[in-house]
């Protein structure tokens, strides 16, 4: 439901933690020394962040050479997620300061370079609440693959049947389709979001010829999961819910063997590996299950 600004005072009475200028309109720039913020709030007051990224000159360093192919590419790629990142944060902070989510539309003023979004307030998300939206669980289990709700990832499916149970998890979530990129070593790889998080599958021809899913990997950052939250389990253990020290020694207390390596902890008998937590977090961020079959080392 849409909110007035008028409402806002009522609303945020109700559960916020402290009170917050309202935003109206949020600008997104990209500079040749990285990209830049600014919220404007109903007051015409300016809130400035610097985002950092690359820049948007190809040839910032002196480079005489010609503006690759892929360039504007990437250019889009990265306004694309600095906007996902915006719209994160200041529905996060208009939660906390204002008890109402900030829902952000975007228009192209030169793209893919320069973007001014509409905020428009909003009832807060039922997920906000703990207790009243069941998470999507994804369950491990090694050497066989994957269970989701009402759906399975074995080792044993076939990528385009892969692909499939991943579009309609993006339906149930209500997410964007599964988006295909490279990863090195791997035939075919395509992610969705759950929530704030996301679900990769990553896929191996066989000495069959046949693509069958090689790893699944689930990755949920630092703060709020969003709706609906993504829990990776193994053996009844949430691998990103659970402190990362716990996790570990809830492994080791189980008999299985955990090695610290480049800041990853590899299960190698279960194919299971760990990414470590961000900055101060105390949570691992992800979760890579690979079917033994697969080949390769574990990251």
């Amino acid at each position: 439901m849409v909110i007035s600004v008028d409402r806002v005072g009522h609303v945020r009475n109700q559960g916020a933690t402290g009170y917050g200028r309202v935003p109206v309109r949020v600008l997104l720039h990209g500079e040749p020394a990285g990209w830049r913020s600014v919220v404007v709030d109903k007051d015409g007051a300016e809130q400035h962040a610097d985002l950092g990224g690359p820049g948007v000159l190809w040839s910032e360093n002196g480079r005489d050479d010609p503006e690759p192919a892929w360039w504007a590419r990437r250019l889009a790629e990265t306004a694309a997620a600095l906007r996902r990142r915006v719209d994160e944060t200041l529905t996060d902070r208009t939660f906390a300061e204002l008890g109402v989510e900030a829902e952000v539309t975007w228009f192209a003023v030169d793209e893919p370079v320069a973007w001014e979004g509409l905020v428009t307030l909003r009832e807060p998300d039922p997920a906000r609440f703990p207790g009243r939206v069941p998470p999507f669980v994804v369950t491990l289990e090694p050497g066989r693959g994957a269970l989701l709700p009402g759906a399975s990832l074995l080792f044993t499916t076939l990528a385009q049947d892969a692909w499939t149970t991943l579009t309609a998890v993006a339906e149930r979530c209500r997410t964007p389709s599964p988006v295909a990129s490279f990863v090195c070593g791997w035939d075919g790889t395509r992610t969705v979001r759950v929530g704030r998080g996301s679900l990769s599958l990553s896929t191996r021809r066989g000495h069959d010829g046949v693509e069958r899913i090689g790893e699944i990997h689930g990755e949920r950052r630092p703060g709020w999961g969003g709706n609906p939250e993504l829990r990776v389990r193994l053996d009844g253990i949430d691998l990103l819910d659970e402190p990362a020290r716990d996790v570990v020694t809830l492994f080791r207390d189980l008999g299985h063997e955990v090695v610290a390596r480049s800041g990853l902890h590899v299960l190698p008998a279960l194919g299971l590996t760990l990414y470590p937590p961000e900055g101060t977090a105390e949570r691992f961020t992800a979760a890579a299950l690979r079917d033994p079959l697969a080949g390769g080392d574990h990251h």
